[in-house]
């Protein structure tokens, strides 16, 4: 239940804050890490996929059982431990390479205990915001989380990057680590999430299971998700392969790199501005069409040009496919916060991203792969295909006939038990 107005505004702007000081950080710390692999260990292409891979693959193992635990225990703790938890791991890298132990092994590994916490964290942050913000409020918080979002990506990268070339990677991964402590402080000033427990907790698998049918059985849910889980194969792909791109193949220096990888913010930034309008004029259903297509665009203008014709193709190209990106995420995010029960509202947000996320990790590997034989450039216009199954799964799909996601719901609900409900059309 929704908190009072004048409370639920204050719970959510220490909620807010929280999470844009972690998010700051891990901006700063998405340009030090991969150049810490990069110019100080000398990565392969495959090293960086493994890096990349592990810092999602939390997803793909814990992924769906996240929601149910999230559901079970206190979510305020959840998120302070999964924040002290990232911070010891990113502390561990600047420790280990003052004493010239630093390796590619340790940062797989704090690749991995930061996925994990972030699997913990990110599906207890999405659960407790309907719980300070009206249904009707929902769509515009989102869009303003993720316009801050694009602003930390926008100013971190940068930020990162000047600072990489002033004091090194290594040193610059304090500034992550330090952000994690801020926002587990400010955490502890929110209030409990509390929820009716039963008498007697249901099989956690068969509190999985419900969750996933709920999910992947939904006519306009379920290809959602899989537009998502198209588009974050991309994503995956970019992430192992921009730096090495940048530096082994187009020759930019930290500081370029830093500002190259900011364009990533400024499409988030504009997608989140535009997400409200286009959708509100245009409704939600034909606004997340469009906005797969433009997807598709930016993924094919990224690897283009020579010279400096590369940076401003990478720079344009990587705004166009954060702008289609973010609308798909923030339209698809808000629909389920809308649509699903409150009491199964964890396990489907643990689902979309356990399926969505979870291709993250795939979508790095393979590109790993594939770079260390055909070249950086190459491998991110093979990935163009999988950016195009994004308009295209909702073409195919109930979405193509609607104006708003909203839509479907009328008369399509029916009033049995979750357990039952999970068998109908509901996303």
């Amino acid at each position: 239940m929704v908190v009072d107005d004048a409370r639920g505004v204050s719970i959510f702007w220490r909620w807010w804050t929280a999470g844009t000081s972690s998010a700051l950080g891990s901006a700063v710390g998405a340009v030090a890490l991969p150049l810490t692999a990069v110019t100080v260990l000398h990565a392969t292409a495959f090293e960086m996929g493994m890096i990349v891979a592990a810092s999602y693959v939390a997803w793909i193992v814990v992924g769906l059982p996240a929601g149910v635990m999230v559901q079970r225990m206190p979510m305020r703790r959840v998120q302070i431990g999964a924040d002290l938890a990232r911070a010891a791991a990113v502390i561990s890298i600047p420790l280990a390479w003052w004493a010239e132990r630093l390796t590619i092994a340790q940062l797989v590994i704090v690749a991995l205990v930061i996925s994990f916490a972030d699997v913990m964290f990110d599906v207890a942050n999405s659960t407790f915001l309907p719980s300070i913000v009206s249904k009707e409020q929902l769509q515009s918080r989102n869009s303003l989380t993720s316009g801050t979002h694009a602003t930390t990506q926008l100013g971190g990268p940068s930020i990162g990057g000047l600072i990489v070339q002033s004091i090194g990677a290594v040193p610059t991964l304090l500034f992550d680590a330090g952000s994690y402590l801020v926002s587990a402080l400010l955490l502890r000033t929110l209030p409990e999430r509390r929820t009716e427990a039963p008498d007697r907790w249901p099989p956690i698998r068969a509190m999985i299971r419900e969750g996933w049918r709920f999910v992947v059985r939904h006519p306009v849910m379920g290809p959602c998700m899989w537009a998502a889980t198209a588009a974050n194969t991309v994503c995956g792909a970019q992430h192992a392969l921009y730096a090495l791109y940048l530096v082994r193949e187009l020759h930019a220096k930290p500081g370029l790199v830093g500002l190259l990888l900011a364009a990533d913010g400024v499409g988030t930034l504009i997608g989140a501005a535009l997400t409200n309008r286009i959708a509100a004029r245009f409704g939600t259903a034909r606004t997340l069409i469009v906005a797969g297509f433009v997807s598709v665009a930016g993924a094919l203008i990224v690897p283009l040009g020579a010279g400096w014709q590369a940076f401003v193709a990478f720079a344009v190209g990587n705004v166009v496919f954060s702008v289609g990106v973010v609308v798909l995420s923030v339209l698809t995010r808000t629909y389920r916060q809308i649509a699903s029960p409150p009491d199964l509202l964890p396990r489907v947000m643990a689902t979309v991203r356990f399926v969505s996320w979870g291709a993250i990790p795939i979508g790095g590997l393979i590109a790993g792969a594939v770079a260390g034989v055909l070249g950086g450039r190459v491998t991110l216009m093979i990935f163009v295909v999988a950016a195009a199954c994004v308009p295209l799964v909702l073409l195919a799909s109930p979405v193509r006939q609607l104006r708003d996601l909203t839509d479907y719901q009328q008369g399509d609900q029916s009033t049995e038990s979750p357990t039952d409900q999970v068998v109908g059309a509901r996303h």
